[in-house]
């Protein structure tokens, strides 16, 4: 938009007296004191009711003031008045602009280039038309032609700054990244250290994981206090991607200090706030980021912002019911709210509610389209329900001279986001290289789960053993219930029953001996990384002996990307019968161990786990002895519908196998996803176009 004003320039031609009286109206509106000039061109009206040049100007000061509609009665009008006057037809299309009537605009904008494609002003307001409609390509095509008829003008100059930033981010959106980048660089080049500029080229990097760019680019802004402030947000958040939580919240507390005697920029000081306390959840640093929250509700009580946090603290602390609540309270206030719309698709995931998780993502999706992280909400709902095909091949041998190959295969279909069903066969085959004794098994199973919510789901299994051993063949069936529970915040319980064979080698495979298991599994959960793990099984067999196992386990979280946790386990168990001539059965078996677990995030295509632990068995009345167990996986994702894993694992402890041996096994798993989408496709289909 021209900063020269049309209607000082045709007063100055026409009534070049009258206008040296009107210089303080001009002036008003020269310097954006729009209340002012209203009310100097209205009394100049009442004065000169059919002025033209103060009736334009009156309808300026009225637009600006922000009365768009009365401002285009009155260039309507007089547009009726004088049809040919072609700075009527200008301030009534940039009057449309102030409206937002944008397609209008468009239209009208473009009969006035074919009355005059030279006049700036035109080819100005027809690309901050375009602008405004996102057609950003043509729009810096106009604005390039409105600044080779007035090189330099600066408000084209800033024009084309936001046509650009508008352009970059569509880009970024198209995932365009380069070309993205080379616009905003053409930005710094006409204005040099822009912040507008800087901040976007930032993001991209952030987005693209380019942390060593968006760190220098974010180190690059402290040229003022304002800046300093968004420099130190900036670097705490990718601190924070790198997984240095320490330095980020380091790093946000700084700005926190700085801000604090800026309260009146009150965009900067939540903003900031928002990152010292995001930065205190990703230290886990609950408590303390409740009462900075606290604090902020208290200062600004109706501010989204702070309902956001709140529910992200519930989000972290498992306290998805008060997510739930925040977020609706945000779409409530703004049905647009990102913060909203994504947040409340993730606490709709945390409660085992994927349908609603479903509906608001596709509606973040609608607000914000391309947005990755709804993309990858979207993609991750998606792969836990498409079917897969998964095959298990492993290899056993222990120090009493047994060998075992054991292959399975399985199908999994999820026929909703609450039931799914899995087909699967189970083949080993074990002999022993001294008595060279030799039996193998076959069976196949039918497994249902069906998921009520996220805090009860059952799940169960049916299935025919059959066995052929060196001296018996026989039948039998197999079977297993389990009901998963989470009866209160950050606790599972889970009780089970379960029906299987004795089959770790052949002598035990041809006894037909069948266990039937009652379990009992406990975990609490805490905010402090501390965690504890309860199982008890219950064991009646068909040999008449009976079996009581207690494990329990004590760990701490001491890293969370990769996950590292360390601990103490504690394993009792004991036998009715002693037949150790058959398999491991002692009246009293005790272990103590300590252990270490590492476990990967999946950020790529690699991912690992290992595990190991040592300690000290006591069976009966024997001396001590030492223990030592270990376990690693490596996997590899070759695409996103196929995973391939590699693992080992060795263990010396008496109770890891029925005969009482120390035993090392590895194998490998391929998994396959051989539909592309779950099976259900089309309901989800009608949620997205729900949200559209």
């Amino acid at each position: 938009m021209s900063q020269k004003l049309y209607c000082i320039l045709l007063f100055l031609i026409s009534f070049t007296s009258f206008g040296q009286e009107m210089q303080q109206g001009f002036k008003y509106l020269e310097t954006g004191k729009y209340k002012e000039a209203e009310l100097f061109f209205e009394n100049v009206l009442k004065e000169y009711p059919d002025n033209k040049t103060a009736k334009l100007c009156y309808g300026r000061a009225v637009g600006l003031l922000g009365n768009p509609d009365k401002a285009i009665l009155i260039f309507t009008e007089l547009k009726k008045q004088y049809p040919e006057d072609f700075e009527i037809k200008l301030n009534y299309a940039e009057s449309l602009l102030w409206d937002k009537q944008y397609l209008k605009a468009e239209t009208f904008y473009g009969s006035l280039l074919e009355e005059d494609s030279t006049s700036f002003s035109a080819v100005l307001g027809y690309a901050n038309t375009l602008s405004n409609l996102k057609k950003y390509k043509e729009a810096l095509e106009y604005v390039n032609q409105a600044l080779q008829i007035d090189t330099g003008n600066a408000n084209a100059m800033i024009s084309r700054k936001y046509v650009r930033l508008g352009y970059a981010s569509e880009l970024s959106q198209n995932k365009e990244y380069e070309k993205a980048l080379q616009l905003l660089d053409k930005n710094l080049i006409d204005f040099p250290n822009d912040l507008d500029t800087m901040l976007n080229k930032a993001n991209i990097y952030l987005i693209t994981n380019d942390l060593v760019l968006a760190e220098n680019v974010y180190a690059s802004l402290s040229k003022s206090t304002v800046d300093s402030i968004i420099s130190l947000n900036g670097l705490a958040l990718v601190a924070h991607k790198k997984h240095k939580e320490k330095k980020a919240l380091k790093l946000a507390g700084l700005a926190k200090n700085k801000v604090e005697n800026l309260i009146e920029k009150k965009a900067l000081y939540l903003s900031t706030y928002e990152r010292y306390i995001q930065a205190l959840l990703w230290n886990r640093k609950f408590m303390l980021a409740s009462e900075e929250i606290k604090s902020l509700e208290t200062k600004y009580p109706d501010n989204t912002r702070a309902w956001s946090l709140d529910a992200t603290h519930g989000m972290y602390t498992s306290g998805f019911k008060k997510s739930l609540e925040k977020y609706t309270a945000i779409l409530e206030d703004d049905l647009g709210s990102f913060d909203g719309n994504l947040g409340i698709a993730n606490a709709y995931r945390a409660v085992g509610n994927d349908l609603k998780s479903y509906e608001y993502a596709f509606k973040t999706l609608q607000y914000f389209p391309k947005q990755p992280d709804a993309e990858t909400l979207i993609k991750t709902l998606n792969t836990s329900h498409t079917p897969f095909i998964e095959q298990k091949t492993a290899f056993t041998f222990d120090n009493g001279d047994n060998e075992a190959v054991h292959a399975s295969l399985s199908a999994e279909v999820p026929f909703s986001t609450k039931f799914k069903t899995k087909v699967a066969y189970t083949y080993r085959n074990t002999r022993n290289t001294v008595t060279k004794n030799e039996a193998s098994t076959n069976e196949f199973a039918l497994f249902f789960g069906y998921k009520y919510n996220g805090s009860l789901s059952l799940e169960t299994k049916g299935g025919i053993s059959k066995s052929n051993a060196f001296t018996n063949d026989y039948t039998q069936w197999t079977g297993e219930i389990k009901l998963k529970t989470k009866p209160f915040k950050l606790q599972n319980l889970d009780i089970g029953y379960q029906r299987e064979l004795q089959n770790f080698n052949a002598d035990l495979i041809d006894r037909e001996i069948v266990m039937n298991n009652y379990a009992l599994n406990y975990n609490l959960s805490t905010n402090i990384n501390l965690g504890w793990y309860t199982q008890y099984i219950y064991t009646s067999q068909t040999d008449d002996n009976s079996r009581n196992l207690l494990f329990t386990s004590l760990y701490y979280t001491i890293l969370n990307r990769p996950s590292i946790k360390v601990g103490a386990n504690y394993q009792y168990m004991t036998f009715e019968n002693q037949v150790p001539i058959i398999y491991f059965s002692p009246s009293r078996f005790n272990v103590v161990e300590a252990f270490a677990d590492l476990v990967s995030k999946q950020s790529g295509k690699w991912f690992y786990r290992a595990n190991a632990a040592a300690g000290y068995q006591f069976i009966e009345d024997d001396p001590g002895s030492t223990t030592f167990r270990l376990e690693g996986t490596l996997g590899y994702q070759i695409s996103d519908r196929f995973l391939s894993t590699l693992y080992g694992k060795y263990s010396n402890i008496a109770s890891a196998t029925a005969a009482g041996f120390e035993f090392t096994e590895f194998g490998f798993i391929l998994k396959w996803y051989f539909l592309k989408k779950p099976i259900f496709d089309k309901k989800i289909m009608k949620l997205k176009k729900v949200a559209e």
